[in-house]
Formats: C-alpha cells, sequence, structure tokens
C-alpha cells in the first residue's frame, strides 16, 4: 500500500475532486431514498406482525406440519447462508490474486456477506417456534451433532466477515472523519485514530492479506457443514457424499448473482457508472458462467446416480420432481438456473450491464427454487412407514421471507449512506501504483530477462 491512504489537507482538497461523487451519497439523503426507506420499513413492520401472530399462536399457522417440518424458513436460511458467498470467496480471492479490477467491487461484495447471515440465522430461530431454545445447542449441544457444528461454523463465519469488512473501511472512515461535516463523531470513534502513518498501513495490510486467506476455508466450510445438516440423515436423496462440494458451488452461484444485482442498482442510483464499468459486469459475467456449467454438472451427477441406484425410496422423490407435484418446480429451477443465464453469458454481445442482470436475477430465482425443491420433496415422502405428506406454504411465511429480503435492502442501502460503497483509498492506490505492480508481475512472469522491461512491448531489444 502506498502513501494514497494518507488523510492529510493535500489529500483531502484532491478527493475533493475525482471522487466526490464517492461521497455525495453520505452527505445527502435525498427524497428517493427516503421514500424507499418509508416503502421497506412498511413491509418489514408486516413481517414483523407475521412472526408476532405465529409466536402467538404457534407453528400451526403455518403450513409446516408432520413430516414436513421444514419448509420456507429454512429454504432461506440455506439461500441466504449462500448468498453470503459474495463477499469473502469473491473479495478474498481477488485479493490474494492482486486482480485490479477488484478494487471497486470488492466493498459491495463484502457488505453482502456480513448482513444476509444474520437473515440466514434468523430464518433459523423463526422455524424453531420457540426461539429461547436456541440456547439449548451451546448449553447442551452434542459435538456429534451437525447442528451443533453449523452453529459454530455460522458464528465463526459472521465473526471473520465482519472483521474482513471492518479492516478496509477504517482508511475510508478516516477520510470522512475529516471531510463530512455530518456524524463526526460517529467516524472519529470508528477511525481508531487512522492518520496513515507507515506503521499503520503496514499493519493494515498484514491484516487484510491474512484476512483474506483465513476467510476462504471459513467460508467454504460454512456451506460445506449446511449440506452436512441435510446429508448426515437418511432421508431420500439427502443422504449423498455430493451434497458438500453442490451446496458450495451453489453458494458461489447465487452470491456472484447477488453481487452483479447489488452493483448494477448502486451504479445506476449513485451514478457510479466511472467505477462500476462494463468490464467489472463482463468479469463476473465470466464467472457466473463458468458457475452456471458447474451448477449443472453437480445436478445432472446427482440425478444420474440416484436414477442408476433405483433404490425405491429415492426414485419417489425423484418421480416427485421429474413428473410429480414438484415438476413445475424442478423445471423452472433448470429454466432459471442454465436455460436462460447460459446464452446470455456465454455471448459475449449480451454479457452487458443488462444481460448479466437479466441472467442474475433469473439465478437468484432459481436458487432459491433449487434449495425448496432439494427441502420440501424429500420430506414429503419420507422413508419411514408414513402416509405421504403434503405442504402449502401460507401468508405467515411469505410475509416473513418478504420481511427478511425488505430488512436486508433496507440496511444495504442504510451503509451506502453511511460508508463510501466504493473503496475510495483503494481506487487512489490504484492510480498510484496498480499500473506498475501490473507491469512489474507481468515483467517477473514473461520469458527473457528484461526484454520486456526494456522494450515495453516484450520483443527483442534489437
Amino acid at each position: 500500500m502506498n502513501t494514497s491512504m494518507d488523510t492529510s489537507d493535500e489529500v483531502k482538497s484532491s478527493y475533493r475532486g475525482p471522487d466526490e461523487v464517492l461521497i455525495a451519497p453520505i452527505e445527502h439523503w435525498g427524497r428517493g431514498f427516503k421514500i424507499l426507506v418509508v416503502f421497506l420499513s412498511c413491509i418489514v413492520l408486516w413481517s414483523i406482525y407475521a412472526y408476532y401472530y405465529q409466536y402467538k399462536h404457534g407453528l400451526g399457522v403455518t403450513g409446516l406440519n408432520r413430516p414436513v417440518f421444514w419448509g420456507i424458513y429454512i429454504t432461506n436460511f440455506v439461500f441466504f447462508i449462500g448468498i453470503s458467498h459474495a463477499g469473502t470467496l469473491i473479495s478474498a480471492i481477488l485479493r490474494i490474486a492482486h486482480a485490479e479490477w477488484r478494487r471497486a467491487i470488492t466493498r459491495s461484495a463484502e457488505v453482502i456477506t456480513v448482513l444476509v447471515l444474520f437473515f440466514g440465522v434468523a430464518n433459523i430461530m423463526i422455524d424453531m417456534g420457540r426461539p429461547d431454545r436456541l440456547l439449548n445447542i451451546p448449553l447442551h449441544g452434542r459435538l456429534q451433532s451437525p447442528l451443533l457444528w453449523d452453529v459454530l461454523s455460522v458464528t465463526m463465519y459472521l465473526f471473520a466477515s465482519s472483521i474482513y469488512l471492518y479492516l478496509p473501511l477504517i482508511p475510508d472512515i478516516a477520510i470522512l472523519r475529516d471531510t463530512v461535516n455530518k456524524r463526526k463523531w460517529f467516524y472519529r470513534i470508528l477511525a481508531l485514530g487512522w492518520k496513515g502513518t507507515p506503521k499503520q498501513k503496514r499493519r493494515l495490510e498484514i491484516g487484510i492479506a491474512v484476512g483474506a486467506i483465513l476467510v476462504i476455508p471459513i467460508a467454504v466450510s460454512v456451506h460445506t457443514v449446511v449440506s452436512f445438516v441435510f446429508a448426515m440423515t437418511i432421508q431420500p436423496m439427502w443422504h449423498s457424499a455430493i451434497f458438500g462440494p453442490y451446496f458450495v458451488a451453489g453458494a458461489i452461484f447465487s452470491g456472484i448473482a447477488a453481487l452483479i444485482i447489488a452493483m448494477a442498482i448502486i451504479r445506476r442510483a449513485y451514478h457510479l457508472e466511472d467505477y462500476l464499468k462494463q468490464i467489472h459486469f463482463n468479469h463476473l459475467g465470466l464467472l457466473l458462467l463458468i458457475m452456471t456449467l458447474l451448477w449443472l454438472y453437480f445436478t445432472a451427477s446427482e440425478f444420474i446416480t440416484t436414477f442408476y441406484g433405483a433404490e425405491p425410496s429415492h426414485m419417489k422423490v425423484f418421480y416427485e420432481k421429474f413428473t410429480g407435484d414438484f415438476a413445475p418446480h424442478f423445471w423452472l429451477m433448470v429454466l432459471f438456473c442454465f436455460v436462460i443465464p447460459f446464452p446470455i453469458l456465454a455471448n459475449r454481445k449480451f454479457r452487458t450491464v443488462k444481460g448479466t442482470v437479466c441472467a442474475s436475477v433469473s439465478v437468484i430465482i432459481g436458487m432459491w427454487l433449487e434449495r425448496y425443491v432439494i427441502i420440501v420433496p424429500s420430506l414429503i415422502n419420507p422413508r419411514l412407514p408414513y402416509a405421504k405428506g403434503s405442504y402449502d406454504p401460507n401468508w405467515v411465511e411469505f410475509s416473513i421471507f418478504a420481511g427478511s429480503l425488505a430488512m436486508f435492502i433496507l440496511l444495504y442501502a442504510l451503509f451506502t449512506r453511511l460508508f463510501p460503497i466504493v473503496s475510495i483509498w483503494e481506487i487512489r492506490e490504484g492510480r498510484v501504483s496498480g499500473l506498475d505492480e501490473v507491469k512489474d508481475r507481468v515483467e517477473e512472469y514473461m520469458p527473457g530477462e528484461g526484454r520486456f522491461r526494456n522494450t515495453g512491448k516484450g520483443g527483442d531489444d534489437k
């Protein structure tokens, strides 16, 4: 890192030039934003009423029953935990790889990770009916239980992701402390006395590097453990060794899609076209294309092994998805996860901002349907000799789902009004040293020592 993190008077005056657009949303909360807050708050209040109604009358007011004791709430849990992979894996991997195009997008991704984890955990508590019983897991949990593994991994993930979000924020908070007239006390506390000294910069650089390395295995372990909650049982089509990598791939798939949608909204709302450029959406679109193909591979592997095994209890669930009551959900999942996004992302002409957003919205819908199709059909057709079950989610479950989405969007929007959603110091650092760093890295692996440096083209010196 270079002296671009400095917050001296000279830097403050230069900041007001090209990067002023990054601080404008923090200084001025427009009428449109206030209307959005009121609208989302109304949805949240309605969902709170729905939860109060459920808490007062019990889970019987939902569509949950025996044997379908997991429904939309657990679908939301797996879905939100999956989206959380947008920040850690994308941001951390790009930082480690020194991808220069990451600078404008890392914070957008990291905020998604931290915020969405709360809603994944909240849906577990809502599904319990008695949230006070959540304490039974740390107090009386057994290490043999995947549920305890899940609690430990998600807690560790939330802690690591929060630190990983906060560390790169410190220099920007110091800039806000010294330039913004509002909430100075707030920024002064969070800045932790940052002055941009060489010692502080060196420590911050080490902290971010260590965080990027540690957060990747933690993120992978989280969704692997989430899959173990299903795969460690003997429910039809759950007891499978492929669930670990299948869930991790699906998490990255939906996480990239969520990041693209968030970037497009931020780009449009705050006029950040000069920061979130076409090339960012093209690169993320290519990553989404790769994950589309991986999703198809894992899905095909899961169903073809089930079909060839032909175990009766598994085949009941198999045909329930292909031709039975859940066939519309399954084929819509295939449509949204592959049929729609693949041709868009595979063609560079369509891999524009609008194209990648359309593909991402399709993926988000498809991945929610995938989690629903994994959970409900297996519970409706249990291995034990019970009669076939049924599940019809009602207004309570859909209201709480809508409230979760609205609250996430509201918190994300508030974050963009309190902190720069594009890292100011990283952008400035890239302007100062990015080109030199890229050139040095290229010179390290280009054949012919000194030839690239002298000619600037990689050709012969003569």
